[in-house]
């Protein structure tokens, strides 16, 4: 098991702020009780040069980025996003994605050492590793997860939004919704996109897991559902790959989509706007976090700001005919959440 910050603390007998000021170079550390912290290090055979040393070293010119995953449309924008403003900086990215990994602390701490901070994706990083890169002064920046003590965070707006979708596709009159999302977190996106659509429908929703955010398990999930009793009339979708895996799923089972059933997405990637039919979904700006990671990382790393900075970005919308006729309306590619419809 890895020696945490926490051990060579108590192994030393000083408090966890004092090991990082020993670790780091910086404050005033007595010699003494410098002499006690590098001792338990070399007992415990805690590593700090990764972590410690090497942050005050000097600059990398690199900035770090920790995905649980690098698949899919989602991932790809925020990369594209953050990827454009840190070569504007003069920054090269230096990317790990946890899926399939080992000793994924290990592959984290060595990239702590190898730049000058790092973009993590919600809780891919373990919260004891999250809290010794701060305590380290690592420069850190999370995306999708809430604020966070000595770290920025950037999210997109989910409560409402997702509210907003439930109540559009209540106002076509369904009456019977499912909720397809792989395991929810606390803390998490998707979580966050149920509470909100749980709130405005109730119990006349349930949530179905997807195991993973993809169009495969989309499509095996929503196949079950469609196929089980008493099935949905609208199945809200965690994202748009999910999404289109049900519609996938009902054009299997020789089901109309919107005549049979109503499906919606998240994100408002590209393939939803060109599905047949258009996916009615929420467009959250993807790349626009991953620009604005890029900035708030550097603002820290140069010392242009100081203080942890949290974020969340507005998310929009989008009315499509995946949900259902809208005949009050001219024919229009998008609708935006302004003009909810309801029923005459």
């Amino acid at each position: 098991m890895d020696v945490t910050i926490y051990e060579v603390a108590q192994r030393a007998g000083v408090s966890i702020a004092t090991v990082s000021r020993a670790l780091r170079g910086t404050g005033p550390v007595a010699a003494r009780t410098r002499e006690k912290v590098l001792k338990a290090v070399e007992e415990l055979n805690f590593t700090p040069s990764r972590l410690g040393v090497s942050l005050a070293e000097g600059r990398h010119a690199a900035n770090g980025i920790v995905f649980p995953d690098l698949a899919g449309p989602y991932y790809t924008e925020v990369l594209l996003g953050y990827e454009e403003v840190a070569s504007e900086l003069g920054r090269s990215v230096v990317i790990l994605s946890t899926k399939g990994r080992t000793r994924v602390n290990d592959l984290v701490k060595d990239l702590a050492g190898r730049v000058d901070g790092m973009l993590i994706f919600g809780h891919t990083v373990p919260e004891p590793l999250v809290a010794e890169l701060v305590l380290l002064g690592m420069r850190l920046v999370f995306i999708s997860r809430d604020p966070l003590t000595g770290a920025d965070t950037l999210r997109s707006e989910n409560r409402a939004s997702a509210g907003a979708l439930a109540a559009h596709l209540a106002g076509h009159g369904y009456e019977r919704f499912a909720f397809l999302g792989a395991p929810m977190a606390s803390q998490d996106d998707v979580d966050e996109r149920w509470q909100g659509v749980r709130a405005e429908l109730g119990g006349a929703i349930e949530a179905v897991d997807t195991r993973h955010y993809t169009v495969e398990c989309g499509f095996e999930a929503a196949r079950d559902l469609l196929k089980g009793k008493g099935r949905p009339e609208a199945i809200i979708c965690s994202d748009d790959e999910v999404a289109l895996g049900a519609l996938l799923a009902a054009e299997e089972l020789g089901l109309s989509v919107p005549g049979d059933l109503a499906v919606t997405g998240w994100d408002d990637i590209m393939a939803a706007r060109h599905a047949r039919p258009a996916l009615t979904t929420v467009r959250q700006p993807m790349r626009e976090l991953g620009a604005r990671a890029a900035r708030a990382l550097d603002e820290l790393i140069t010392g242009t700001r100081h203080l942890p900075r949290h974020q969340s970005l507005p998310t929009e919308l989008v009315v499509r005919s995946s949900c259902g006729d809208h005949p009050e309306t001219s024919p229009s590619p998008d609708r935006r959440a302004g003009d909810p419809f309801r029923p005459r």
